[in-house]
């Protein structure tokens, strides 16, 4: 229970988080094509970068700066298959104070850091937010419903665990309860939020109270304030 109350603020902190780097990313690298200066290069090898589980290819490129200063950097970008060949002529851009921290004038090699935590970021951020808007909701929902819902009682049809959430390897509790509204002669079916510590023990009756929406009964809150507290 309590990872699931906090992973809501964990998503957006790392959203926020990986949209701040992004940004900082995206910065430098405009910075450093304001003052960069171009000059041709030479892919003089592919070098292999072996992980866990992929192999990547790395461009080593030579090059001469203007002051005639012979340098050769590997591109922090790889890819499988190789996005450059051997003998390969391509454009750089360099720091005069700093040749050796050169780049390859490429979309990816340039832009591709920036590009990739930004879409991490936004994914982590936006799940974080819809979270922290479906809860506030769900709470506006329950205080609307026993403030101005109609309460009434209803069979617990069965207690049982929640198969469909699980967190730690545990399922919560949950029940299902039933009602016949004379009204229209219809069975309404209810089910308890997620109870996450068995209350067998504490459902001493055969009926809980269920707050429903007067005009509509699928909308509804069953009462689980005589439960006490996880602490």
């Amino acid at each position: 229970m309590k990872a699931i109350s906090i992973i809501k603020y964990l998503f957006s902190f790392i959203g926020l988080g990986l949209l701040v780097l992004a940004f900082v990313l995206f910065t430098n690298t405009k910075s450093f094509l304001e003052t960069a200066v171009t000059a041709e290069g030479t892919v003089i090898e592919l070098r292999a970068s072996r992980s866990s589980d992929s192999l990547t290819y790395h461009p080593v490129v030579s090059f001469v700066t203007k002051q005639g200063q012979q340098v050769t950097f590997s591109s922090s970008a790889g890819s499988n298959p190789p996005s450059y060949s051997q003998g390969e002529v391509v454009e750089v851009l360099y720091q005069s104070k700093s040749p050796q921290d050169a780049k390859i004038n490429g979309f990816f090699t340039l832009w591709g850091g920036a590009t990739i935590v930004t879409g991490v970021g936004a994914v982590f951020f936006i799940v974080g937010i819809l979270i922290l808007i479906f809860s506030g909701m769900k709470g506006r929902k329950r205080d609307y419903l026993k403030t101005q819902g109609v309460p009434i009682k209803a069979q617990i049809h069965t207690l049982d665990r929640n198969t469909c959430m699980e967190t730690d390897g545990v399922s919560p509790f949950v029940i299902s309860l039933q009602w016949h509204n004379p009204e229209d002669n219809k069975i309404y079916l209810f089910r308890s939020d997620d109870i996450w510590f068995d209350p067998t023990e504490y459902v001493v009756t055969d009926e809980l109270t269920v707050y429903i929406d007067r005009n509509n009964p699928a909308k509804y809150h069953v009462d689980l304030s005589f439960l006490p507290e996880v602490a």
